[in-house]
């Protein structure tokens, strides 16, 4: 695991012109966590707090040249990925990754929406299941994603998930972030699964509000940086889990959109500058 003293981390996906999700949460999320945020566009995304609009996807020659300018400029310490949209997309970035040595490459595999619905195609799921196996350092799925990413049912508890995520990281070699926010239980806990079975719990009360919008993106590009950062993954898993926590709490004290707002990404940064540290 490389230290350095501010990560330079480059998030690939798409964006959230209210500054929930995508993107944009990546980059506050980075910040907050203690790195440099950067960002290539994967998709132009037309969302709010009550839902997807519109789609457009750059084309792919433009993709390319994003990666490329900031990669032949910039030492990239860790890559989160977020939205890849489909099978081409998913290529792109799978070709140009394969070029370069990223020490932490952290996937937020984008396939379900909260409302159960699937988000991509047959062929764009396989192709993002080949570029976990191929890329990633850690694979981020909600709940029903683990189910996509194992062929299987979505798990109905903790410790089925958690299983689900052995079986995933044992046939791929990727380590699992299991995360219980989907769940029903009274607690919203995570935990990472290596490729040899281990687990690692950070327990998380479950917070009672409507303003959870982009937790997923939020909760993977701190990790990739925490990554980078923290003696070991645990540490990370730990520091991550605990800030996301608070700024789901704080949620509330934020007046953005009329339907599922976010979470408060500079809560801490807020409460330390109010007591005047």
């Amino acid at each position: 695991m490389s230290h350095v003293a501010i990560p330079n981390v480059l998030s690939i996906a798409g964006t959230d012109p209210t500054g929930g999700a995508g993107i944009q949460a990546d980059l506050k999320s980075i910040a907050a966590a203690g790195g440099y945020g950067m960002c290539v566009v994967t998709s132009l995304v037309a969302q709010n707090t009550q839902g997807v609009r519109e789609i457009h996807t750059p084309p792919q020659d433009f993709l390319r040249a994003q990666l490329a300018t900031v990669f032949d400029d910039v030492q990239v310490d860790a890559v989160k990925i977020g939205m890849l949209g489909d099978a081409a997309t998913t290529a792109t970035v799978s070709e140009f990754l394969a070029g370069q040595d990223v020490p932490v490459v952290v996937v937020d595999p984008v396939m379900v929406a909260t409302s159960g619905d699937r988000l991509l195609t047959a062929d764009a799921e396989e192709a993002l299941r080949q570029f976990v196996r191929d890329h990633a350092s850690v694979v981020t799925p909600n709940i029903p994603e683990l189910a996509v990413l194992v062929n299987g049912e979505p798990a109905a508890d903790f410790e089925s998930a958690i299983e689900q995520g052995r079986e995933f990281a044992a046939r791929t070699g990727v380590t699992v972030l299991v995360k219980g926010g989907h769940l029903d239980s009274g607690k919203a806990s995570n935990a990472l699964v290596s490729p040899s079975g281990e687990v690692d719990i950070a327990e998380v009360e479950r917070v009672d509000t409507k303003n959870t919008h982009g937790t997923g993106c939020s909760l993977s590009s701190a990790l990739a940086t925490r990554l980078t950062l923290d003696d070991d993954s645990g540490a990370a898993l730990r520091w991550t889990s605990d800030w996301l926590h608070e700024a789901i709490a704080h949620a509330d004290e934020l007046n953005v959109g009329q339907g599922h707002g976010p979470v408060h990404h500079f809560h801490r940064l807020y409460r330390l500058a109010g007591e005047g540290a």
